[in-house]
């Protein structure tokens, strides 16, 4: 999705059928494992389900173009080999020189492909290193029983 694209709720947008925005996205969403580079704009258009409007339709049209036109771009997974989950973990004890935050980062493979990562700083002020990590460890184990939970909604 280019920068210039900025989604909103487009009050003045005419309505589309929601229906068929729903399945697009779920298609779209479905594709996320072994396409990530087009997660951030599912998600994106993904938060206007509640009630679609023609430019939510336009994007998420765009998102199918741009599937097509790389199809020969994603992340394949070996034939017949296990498919196991790893994840690494670490955070940055008070690393932020303006507000002293943590910072918590995660990385997710399923075999070896790297399949999601975030780096974000921490909500909470942790008082030691230890609790940095804990904090840290915390969002892997959450990240990792949401892949559960998608991954065995799909077999």
């Amino acid at each position: 999705m280019s920068s210039e694209t900025k989604l909103t709720r487009d009050e003045d947008g005419g309505p589309i059928d929601d229906t068929k925005y729903h399945g697009m996205i779920g298609s779209l969403l479905y594709l996320t494992t072994s396409r990530p580079d087009i997660m951030f704009s599912i998600f994106l258009c993904a938060r206007f389900q509640e009630a679609p409007k023609t430019s939510h339709l336009e994007a998420v049209k765009r998102i199918f173009r741009y599937i097509n036109d790389t199809s020969h771009l994603g992340l394949w997974y070996p034939k017949g080999t296990g498919l196991d989950t790893i994840v690494y973990a670490d955070s940055d004890h008070a690393g932020d020189s303006v507000n002293h935050k943590s910072t918590s980062g995660v990385c997710t493979f399923m075999g070896c492909c790297l399949t999601s990562w975030f780096s974000k700083k921490q909500t909470a002020l942790a008082i030691s290193t230890t609790e940095a990590e804990y904090v840290s460890a915390s969002k892997a184990c959450q990240l990792t029983s949401l892949m559960d939970e998608t991954s065995s909604n799909r077999l």
